[in-house]
Parts: structure tokens; sequence; C-alpha cells
């Protein structure tokens, strides 16, 4: 009996030329959207990846060259486009693209594609994601609205519950017939998708696949979220218009309304320091100490003092190692205290604004999902703040092996002279390369939108086995 009404609803939805026709455009959208986005993630990666060869390439051929001048010569680090990013752009359009690594300071990551677009790049772009999250759910309330209403409407719902068989069952029939009907809709895409994927780009991403399947399970899980909403509230609205009604103001609410509206109560709750604050934060704190009671020429002087005394001599120009060379080091790590607490300042405040969101997610499965597939894909914050901190600590290996070899191959008391080092030095620095969080690492983070998602789902049937036999009553 139950296959018998899963395959007449399917039927019934079959015979609808709306909905045939409301497929059809989502299942061709999506494959634009995944062809295209393919494309576009290749050409960009291949981009950056020229790019990040041709910037070694000016390091290592820059001559002969001090050093410490070399440490300011300083190279830039590429940020990959993740395999998986054709799938969902995330925050990749507003991170940047690449950061400048020198001596004495740590750049923010800048060119970013919003920086040279309109504010159209708002609405997003067009993605496997944005069909997924927002348009694929609009099919379902179309699909289901009156998937109760209209039997209540038309008398039928009685004569089946007459049959023998319970609310509970129709229920649950109605329900495995329309999430069969969007899987349809979604496999194939999703299949075409998964034989797209670049695995020679594993030695960035070791986790491709895993990483690829994590992110279709949670979509299918979001699909029956809606599913599973969506016939509730048909199977309890009076009428179809006020079922379709109640379904688009919740999804009005869900997919454009509640994550705006979160956005700003997280701006609210965790204000962000303006740059030019920042900056001078970061100058103060060098000039006169973290705490404002140790001034640079205290420092210096200090440091100045100890190594002296390590050596057992009166002056800097008795020392057996370049004192410029130990001076630069040690700025180098005080400034990279600073950085590093500033930083990781403004990064937990980004991270409080995006935890809250994604306790909302316990309030609105879309904002679960949406964190669920940039972290899947690779374009959410917590990617953008790891290849950050890879860049950074790149840029400090390769300007302490700077300072180091001027500390100790460099004539003794004085800053640059005549020592110069050529490619050999150059070409020891290794180019920078990147490796992208591991799926552990990706759901040790996202546990708050795994929970969410599940405990809806769990939410939603617990209230079907509960009130679905008063379906008939109503």
């Amino acid at each position: 009996m139950l296959l018998l009404i899963i395959k007449k609803e399917i039927l019934a939805a079959l015979r609808n030329v709306r909905l045939q026709i409301a497929g059809i455009f989502l299942i061709a959208l999506m494959l634009v959207a995944v062809l295209l986005g393919r494309q576009g993630q290749q050409l960009i990666h291949k981009e950056r990846e020229k790019a990040q060869s041709a910037m070694y390439d000016i390091w290592v051929n820059q001559g002969m060259k001090h050093p410490h001048s070399a440490a300011h010569f300083g190279q830039f680090a590429f940020k990959p486009k993740p395999v998986l990013s054709f799938l969902d752009v995330g925050l990749d359009n507003y991170t940047g693209t690449s950061v400048f690594l020198e001596a004495h300071k740590q750049n923010e990551i800048l060119f970013s594609a919003a920086q040279d677009s309109n504010a159209m790049i708002r609405f997003g772009e067009m993605t496997m994601a944005l069909v997924l999250q927002i348009l694929l759910p609009l099919l379902i309330i179309f699909l289901t609205f009156n998937i109760f209403s209209k039997e209540r409407e038309e008398g039928t719902l009685k004569l089946i519950y007459a049959q023998g068989l319970s609310m509970r069952q129709l229920f649950m029939a109605k329900v495995w017939a329309t999430y069969v009907m969007v899987l349809a809709i979604f496999i194939p895409v999703i299949c075409i998708a998964y034989f797209l994927l670049d695995y020679q780009s594993v030695s960035m991403d070791p986790n491709i696949g895993l990483k690829f399947i994590g992110l279709t399970i949670t979509y299918a899980l979001y699909f029956l979220v809606f599913v599973l909403l969506s016939v509730l509230i048909s199977a309890f609205a009076k009428k179809s218009s006020i079922s379709l009604l109640s379904l688009l103001g919740l999804w009005i609410v869900a997919c454009i309304i509640l994550p705006k509206a979160t956005a700003n109560l997280a701006d609210k709750a965790y204000p962000t320091p303006s740059q030019f604050e920042f900056r001078n934060t970061i100058r103060e704190k060098v000039k006169n100490g973290i705490d404002g009671h140790n001034p640079r020429d205290e420092r210096l002087n200090a440091l100045k003092q100890k190594v002296l005394d390590q050596y057992e001599v009166s002056s800097v120009e008795e020392l057996p190692v370049n004192w410029s060379g130990i001076a630069m080091q040690a700025g180098e790590e005080y400034t990279d205290k600073i950085y590093d607490r500033e930083f990781t300042r403004v990064e937990n405040i980004f991270k409080k604004q995006n935890r809250l969101s994604e306790w909302v997610g316990f309030i609105n499965p879309y904002l679960a999902i949406r964190h669920l597939s940039m972290a899947f894909a690779g374009t959410d914050f917590d990617h953008h703040t790891a290849f950050a901190r890879a860049a950074e600590n790149y840029r400090r290996a390769f300007v302490k092996k700077m300072n180091k070899d001027m500390e100790l191959n460099h004539t003794p008391g004085i800053a640059y002279g005549d020592y110069n080092v050529g490619k050999e030095m150059w070409s020891s620095i290794k180019p920078f390369a990147y490796q992208l969080p591991d799926l552990t690492s990706i759901l040790s983070k996202q546990w708050r939108s795994v929970a969410a998602l599940v405990t809806w789902l769990l939410g939603l049937f617990f209230i079907a086995s509960i009130f679905s036999n008063s379906i008939s009553k109503i």
C-alpha cells in the first residue's frame, strides 16, 4: 500500500506541467552553474599557480643582494582556488587572493573580486549552492503545499483513511514520494559534478572525495528537512492557499530575511575595529611596547647588553657575530607577537560573529547548510584564516633565515657593507605550498551546523510520529 501511495504521488506530480517545467529549469540551471563554475575554477586556479611560479622565479633570480634587502624584496603567496569551490564560492569573492610577504610587516590578503565589482555582487553568483540552498526548496514547496490539503478539500482524505491506511503511514508515504522526486533532480547533477572533480589537485586537498561525499550528504539531509516541514504544514493546513502562503512566508524568512538579520545582529553584538584603528594600535605597540611600558629603544639597549654579556665583550664591534642580524631578528619576533595578538583579537571577533550564525542554524536550517556547504567547498572563513596562517609561517621562516645569514656571515659591526649573497641562498627557500585543512578539522569546527541539521531532522520526525495520526481530525 505504501509503495502504491508513493507511486501515485510521483505520477500526480509528473502530470503537472508547471512542475515539469520547473524541474527541467532547475536541472538546466544547475548544469549551467556546475559547468561554468568548473571552468572558472580551473582558469583561476591555473592563473594563480602561474603567478605563484612566476613570483618565485623572480625571487630566485633577483641577483646578488644583501640578505636583509632580500627580506624586504619579499615574495607573494597566492591563495589556491579550492577544487570544490566551483560548487560554492562562499566567501572567496570577499577575502582576497594574494598577500605580499616581507620583513617587519604582516600584510593583509588583498585583491578580492568584490573590490573590482559593482554592488550586484551582493546578490551572489549563480552557483550550484545558490540553486540547492534557495531555489530547490522553493520547488519542494510547490510540490508539497497541497499534498494533503487538496485531498482534504476534495474529501478523499477520509476515504483513504477508511481503507485501513493510518495517517502516519500516509504521511510518510507522501514524504518519501516527494523526497524521491527531489533526489531525482539532485542526484544526476551532483554525479556530473563528481566526474568533473580535479584529482590532479590532490596534493593541495587530499580529502577531495570525502569532502564531496560530505557535501552531498548534508544537502540530501537539508532537502529532507524541507520536505518534512512542507508536508507537515500541508497536513495541518485547512486550505491549500493557507498552506502555500505559510510555506512561502517561511521560505522568505529563512532564506532572505533571517540570514541578513543574523549578520546585522552579529555585527552589532561583536563590532570589528576599523583598519586605521587596527594599524595604529600595532604601530603604537611596536614603538612603545605591548603594555606601553617597554619602548623600542629600551628593548634594543637591553638586548644589546645581554648579547655583549653573553660573548663577554664591551662593544658590538668586538662581537664574533653581526649585531644587526641579531637586532633584526629580535625586532621581527617582537612585532610577530604584536601582530599575533592583534590579528587573533580581530579573528576572534569574526569567529564570534560566525558562531552566532551557526547557533541560529538551530532556528533556521538554511544557515546550517550554508556554513556546511562553504566548509566542505573550502571557501569559508576558517579556510581563509588557515591560508593566512600558512602564508605568515612561510614569511617568518624565510625572513628568519635571511637574518640568521646576516648574523653569521656579515662583517661584524657593519649593517650592510659589501656582503651579498646570490641564487644559492634564494633557491634554498622552497616555493610556498599550501594544503587545505582535512575533513576532521572541518567537522570539528562545524559541529554546531551538523548538530543543527540533525536536530531539525529528529525534531520533525518526532513531531510527525506524534501528531500525524491527528491529520484526519482536522
